[in-house]
């Protein structure tokens, strides 16, 4: 189970949720068309109860029928361990019931399997009435059955019809007719400081309601470039992963995911998936069982004030292309290292960050007008877009990762690279400062390995070097040599 999707600060992280070592979410689809039996929506937020609050019964009333429990099994082997008993949710999740294979006293199974199982639970909820149900992917992973419970208990076998890893979306279908679906809100509508509501099963309470506010919309987390959350107050704990996240017109805007909390129970900040981005990925996942993403081949970094004065842009906004990989989309485009991406297709890039979502979200082939300044003015350059392996970051566009407590900048080893290099995976130093410097590291070296434990993306190396301490070892491939360099941080 992943218990820390991305760290924000020391002791801090924004997790993905499920109960036991497994996690579980669901995924919206289509809007329902007027011949499908889909919870009715009202055409107006709810009208405020007698004590001046919106009251929320008579929507959940409504949309309750379409919101599901989730439960999956995954078969380990007999060296694999449950959750660790030093984890903050182990005395929790044990008081309330939940299985924790590999822990003391564990009864054997009963269907005479090679290892313990691995139990999970979370939420989603019906997209279409033939039985397309949307959850995280971060719930199915790895399952090797997935139940799904409906509000009149009853149950099916679902089978995942396809799951992607970068949105934490994921499509699963059950054999049933005629069921009650969500309908599709806008989520780009919302507004922050709008009322919302989360249905879900937190801790295996199954239709448990919670509500609050929209806190901030588009927010980005460390290493999840792909996706613009929602941030709620909304109430969401282990469990409630892939549930939906409601309007009070009684719409689904958003699919819940993580949480941001030092503890790893819930502290007032939580993170939903737009139901826009969602929705893209469920026809995907339905139509070709996973994702084809758009590549355009570039490095990016964001752009500053200082930055933008150094190249003449009116404004500090768009993506600044760092490097350009060989026989790309971008490299056939004429795109070139120091140009800064304005727009695509008229779309505004307001920050890097952006543009990595933008091209991912079209499909390989996709021809494209990129808006792009250079030597001081703007020119239209078109692409015609590759095709992402699935190793490669969102849209084939990668940013650098800056210069932390080590002192070291730097981006992921692109995949030509690493196959040049008969390696995974890497980090290419691109400057160094501070306990870098002084350990010798150079610009142009590849960081393969922290303490023997192999790095193949920024977000691995970060999470590598949160857990190092203030000595540890790097391999790194520097020309035709390896060596390792012992780094200290004062």
């Amino acid at each position: 189970m992943k218990t820390a999707r991305s760290a924000f600060v020391a002791s801090a992280c924004a997790i993905a949720f499920a109960a036991g070592v497994t996690q579980t979410a669901a995924i919206p689809e289509a809007a329902a068309s007027p011949a499908t039996p889909a919870v009715a929506a009202t055409s107006a937020a709810l009208a405020p109860g007698r004590y001046g609050l919106p009251d929320f019964a008579e929507l959940v009333e409504r949309v309750g029928p379409a919101v599901v429990n989730i439960s999956t099994t995954q078969q380990l082997s007999s060296g694999m361990r449950g959750i660790n008993p030093n984890d903050p949710l182990y005395d929790f999740l044990r008081r309330f019931g939940v299985p924790l294979p590999g822990t003391p006293g564990k009864r054997p199974n009963p269907h005479g399997d090679d290892g313990p199982q691995r139990r999970g639970i979370g939420s989603g909820f019906i997209v279409s009435q033939d039985g397309y149900v949307l959850t995280n992917a971060h719930v199915v992973d790895d399952a090797s059955t997935v139940t799904v419970k409906l509000s009149d208990k009853r149950e099916f076998q679902a089978k995942v019809v396809g799951s992607d890893e970068r949105t934490d979306v994921a499509l699963l279908k059950i054999d049933a007719e005629d069921l009650p679906a969500v309908r599709i809100g806008d989520a780009e509508e919302s507004r922050v400081g709008e009322w919302v509501v989360a249905l879900g099963s937190p801790f295996g309470f199954e239709s448990t309601v919670t509500a609050g506010i929209i806190s901030a919309k588009a927010r980005r987390l460390p290493d999840e470039t792909y996706v613009p959350f929602i941030q709620t107050d909304v109430a969401i704990n282990p469990g409630n992963s892939g549930g939906p996240l409601f309007n009070l017109a009684g719409e689904v805007i958003g699919i819940n995911s993580q949480i941001y909390s030092r503890s790893g129970g819930f502290m007032g900040i939580s993170f939903a998936i737009p139901i826009d981005v969602a929705m893209k990925v469920k026809d995907q996942l339905k139509e070709f069982g996973k994702v084809r993403r758009g590549r355009l081949g570039v490095l990016i970094q964001g752009v500053d004030q200082d930055l933008a004065q150094s190249f003449g842009l009116p404004d500090a906004t768009g993506a600044l292309v760092a490097r350009v990989e060989p026989d790309s989309a971008a490299e056939k485009a004429g795109i070139e290292p120091g140009d800064v991406i304005l727009e695509v297709n008229g779309n505004k890039v307001g920050e890097s960050g952006e543009l990595p979502r933008m091209i991912g979200e079209l499909r390989p082939g996709t021809r494209i007008e990129l808006k792009v300044w250079r030597d001081e003015r703007a020119r239209d350059v078109k692409v015609t877009l590759g095709s992402m392996g699935d190793d490669e970051g969102p849209g084939g566009v990668g940013q650098r990762e800056e210069a932390g407590k080590l002192g070291l900048t730097g981006r992921a080893l692109a995949a030509d690279e690493a196959e040049d290099m008969g390696v995974k995976g890497g980090i290419v130093v691109e400057g160094v400062s501070g306990p870098a410097e002084k350990a010798g590291l150079r610009e142009g070296d590849v960081v393969l390995a922290l303490n023997n434990q192999p790095v193949t993306s920024v977000s691995e190396f970060r999470e590598l070097l949160d857990k190092a301490g203030k000595r540890f070892a790097l391999l790194v491939q520097r020309g035709e040599a390896r060596i390792f360099v012992p780094v200290r941080i004062e």
